[in-house]
């Protein structure tokens, strides 16, 4: 039976091809939406998604989904729990995007400086504003704080240094690279920095850091982006902070961002000068998308293939194991088994089984962590199996 594979948003086309050259059944319909999913994805073995919301309702009413595929880099998007409740792989596309986010950033950083949007409108309204206009005070030398210096952070702060600027860098594991330097605490360095761009996954943690007493922190004026996640900014705050201290803001995610990829909009921030808006366009250039969509078809044909799964993001990060069994048998049926069987009989848990083949195919070693101890009867029996070379067993 063909694997089918749902498409639930723009992917190219040529990307399309490759998975049905695979002989897969390829559904693709790039205008579903969250509340269209439950029913499009009931009888689907994959499904792909950008921004498309997959909620519980999606993962509970599927029939055989076993792989939900995010075409990017954050997993927001997909209801992880209810995944995990079905043994529902989860995986990404980390990394793939980065110099398109990259760019936009970038991009913001010129146009606020330079005010670019307000001279296009005002030119096209039939004003002239030389004098205005002119006041821009230019990014070489500035200070920059890139928070969150994952793969699109490193991409701005390449991209930064060819401006001459003075870059601070922020994230989870210490800062190493030419021409950034780390910092550790916010009112430190936000007081100081004239630009401050965001790149962050939205966690628990994330959720409105940037909150008023962030915004406290940055100096009148600074130029602050947000091209992550809508949920790390406290919406509110920052329309505050730029009635109060002339911030100067770019956003491409905001708060009650249309589900659609096209139609009317409306959001409190359109009445809010000095905020500049883009449509959820980081990533959509052709090259990211290119790059996101071959990502994309190499998780699933090696799914397909040999049943590991790229990128897995939802594997237990650490389970209850506390002992290794390792075990050298001969590659036989029912080996195994027996092994498995004097385990389960003590009533022990395997939490991983990783059984490997010696070239040749005659011996294989099997690796498993147990969640309690195996007893020395149970090790005895173990030893007496005539199929078992030798075994090790350690606390871990």
């Amino acid at each position: 039976m063909k694997m089918k594979v749902l498409i639930a948003d723009k992917f190219p086309e040529l990307y399309i091809q490759r998975l049905k050259d695979a002989e897969i059944d390829v559904i693709y319909n790039p205008k579903l939406g969250e509340n269209d999913l439950p029913e499009a994805a009931k009888e689907v073995d994959c499904l792909v998604v950008r921004s498309t919301v997959v909620n519980a309702k999606t993962i509970e009413e599927s029939k055989q989904l076993n792989l939900i595929v995010r075409a990017g880099a954050g997993v927001n998007n997909i209801d992880i729990p209810a995944a995990n409740k079905k043994g529902i792989y989860v995986s990404n596309c980390p990394g793939k995007n980065s110099i398109a986010v990259a760019e936009l950033a970038i991009g913001f950083m010129l146009a606020l400086d330079r005010r670019i949007p307000h001279n296009v409108a005002d030119f096209k309204a039939g004003k002239w504003n030389k004098g205005e206009y002119s006041k821009a005070e230019g990014l070489f030398g500035k200070t920059l704080a890139i928070v969150g210096y994952g793969a699109i952070g490193k991409e701005v702060a390449k991209r930064a240094q060819a401006l001459g600027m003075n870059i601070y860098a922020k994230d989870i594991t210490r800062i190493e690279g030419y021409g950034v330097k780390d910092f550790s605490e916010f009112d430190k360095i936000l007081p100081i920095a004239d630009v401050i761009t965001v790149h962050l996954p939205q966690t628990p943690e994330t959720k409105n850091l940037f909150n008023e007493k962030m915004f406290g922190y940055m100096k009148k004026g600074a130029i602050f982006i947000n091209t992550s996640r809508a949920g790390v900014v406290d919406e509110d705050a920052l329309i505050k902070a730029v009635k109060e201290k002339g911030l100067k803001v770019g956003l491409d995610v905001f708060k009650g961002e249309p589900e659609d990829k096209s139609g009317p909009v409306s959001s409190i921030l359109q009445e809010v000068d000095n905020v500049y808006v883009t449509h959820h366009i980081g990533a959509s250039t052709e090259q990211a998308q290119n790059a996101v969509a071959e990502e994309t078809v190499n998780i699933i044909l090696q799914y397909i293939n040999s049943g590991v799964i790229a990128h897995w993001v939802n594997r237990a990060k650490a389970t209850d194991a506390h002992y290794q069994l390792v075990v050298k048998h001969y590659d036989k049926p029912g080996v195994l088994a027996s092994i498995m069987d004097v385990l389960r009989e003590g009533d022990i848990n395997l939490e991983e089984v990783e059984n490997i083949i010696f070239d040749g195919g005659l011996v294989a070693c099997c690796s498993m962590k147990l969640r309690s101890p195996a007893t020395g009867e149970m090790l005895e029996a173990i030893r007496n199996n005539p199929n078992v070379l030798s075994y090790s067993h350690v606390s871990i």
